[in-house]
């Protein structure tokens, strides 16, 4: 009798769950969870875990995700993607969230013909001769050129003063085209100083900087060094006027950095008060109502990026990965959580830009800007 009563029970579990029983469909991710960078993985991680809620299965399959530690390094982001593919045997993958990691773990993928997909990763050389590699965020050339238009156009300046990481591929790929922009729309660099990451004392660059009396610093740099560099410029009375890339938004640059960031501008991928699809609108009181936290915009594309890849499996009706890749190069128009996202057969997408700036301790949205 209790025989019976569990296969009857098993019976209208399947007939309530079609999915019950099905093989899933194993998708990688490969992110900065510990390290210098990792509060970019914990948040790109947080919008996915958040997006597999509320889209848990396609092609009638539950989908499973396979998340591996880059620790904010180079060698472990090759290593996380060779482990995702061999091990996992995963259909996609979605990371890096910073370009000289996704770089690194991109190459194995095209080899072994895997989509990988990036949350945030800007530098254009992440998808430079690959066919297999695509991101849902805009590309530094883009950047850049906000970049240098907001400093222009908006804060009037005429001189600028660049602060950038030599070992970050994004820090020194962004301050060459916002220097291209900037000089091109008749400003001047007068200084260039460099740093390598994880180093902590900028006074020999800010000194340099604050004798030359620049009317902006432009520092495309991630969030631990630019709070770091804006405090000890302010405690030597530099102020000049910060702009940065979208590498400044997390909430450390605030806590680590205090009154210091304060009308710090920086170009980025997304503010909450921008939402304007019913994906992100519903996406955004989700989030909201499980964490009571703004929604940030890492999360968001990493929400994004997991988004992208279910669209593409359903289009291809398949989880071959070759027919994954076929149809993310078809990606047209998909209303994402960051807005409307159309992917180009070079694997770049297009997508605004926003402006957002450090207001009263918080991140405040400015305006949208097309490229």
């Amino acid at each position: 009798m209790m025989r019976f009563a569990a296969i009857c029970l098993f019976l209208v579990l399947a007939l309530v769950s079609p999915t019950l029983g099905a093989d899933p469909i194993l998708i990688g991710a490969y992110m900065p969870m510990t390290g210098s960078v990792a509060g970019f993985g914990q948040m790109c991680w947080s919008g996915i875990e958040v997006a597999k809620k509320m889209e848990p299965e396609v092609l009638g399959r539950p989908v499973e995700m396979k998340l591996v530690d880059t620790k904010s390094e180079k060698a472990d982001s090759a290593n996380a993607v060779s482990r995702l593919i061999e091990k996992e045997k995963v259909v996609a993958i979605l990371g890096e969230t910073i370009s000289g990691n996704t770089i690194a773990g991109s190459d194995y993928a095209e080899r072994r013909k895997i989509p990988m997909i990036s949350p945030t990763a800007t530098n254009p050389i992440v998808t430079q001769g690959k066919k297999y590699v695509f991101r849902v965020c805009f590309i530094d050339t883009d950047q850049g050129l906000v970049g240098a238009r907001l400093a222009l156009d908006t804060l009037k300046a005429k001189s600028a003063a660049l602060i950038y990481d030599i070992s970050q591929d994004y820090s020194v790929g962004l301050a060459n085209f916002f220097k291209k922009e900037f000089t091109a729309g008749g400003g001047q660099i007068v200084s260039e100083t460099k740093f390598k990451s994880g180093d902590r004392d900028f006074s020999p660059q800010l000194s340099r900087i604050k004798s030359l009396n620049p009317d902006i610093i432009y520092a495309p740099i991630y969030y631990t060094e630019l709070a770091l560099i804006a405090k000890q410029a302010r405690e030597m009375g530099l102020k000049a006027p910060i702009v940065a890339g979208d590498g400044a938004q997390a909430p450390e640059l605030i806590e680590l950095g205090g009154p210091a960031v304060e009308d710090i501008y920086f170009t980025a991928h997304f503010h909450e008060d921008m939402v304007n699809t019913e994906r992100g609108k519903k996406f955004l009181a989700k989030f909201k109502a499980e964490t009571g936290k703004p929604l940030d915009s890492f999360t968001a594309m990493g929400a994004d990026a997991y988004y992208v890849t279910l669209d593409a499996i359903r289009r291809a009706g398949s989880v071959d990965p070759t027919q994954i890749r076929d149809a993310l190069v078809k990606t047209k128009d998909f209303e994402g959580v960051s807005g409307k996202i159309s992917l180009k057969e070079d694997g770049n997408a297009i997508k605004e830009i926003v402006i957002n700036k450090v207001k009263d301790g918080k991140f405040t949205y400015v305006t949208t800007i097309t490229p």
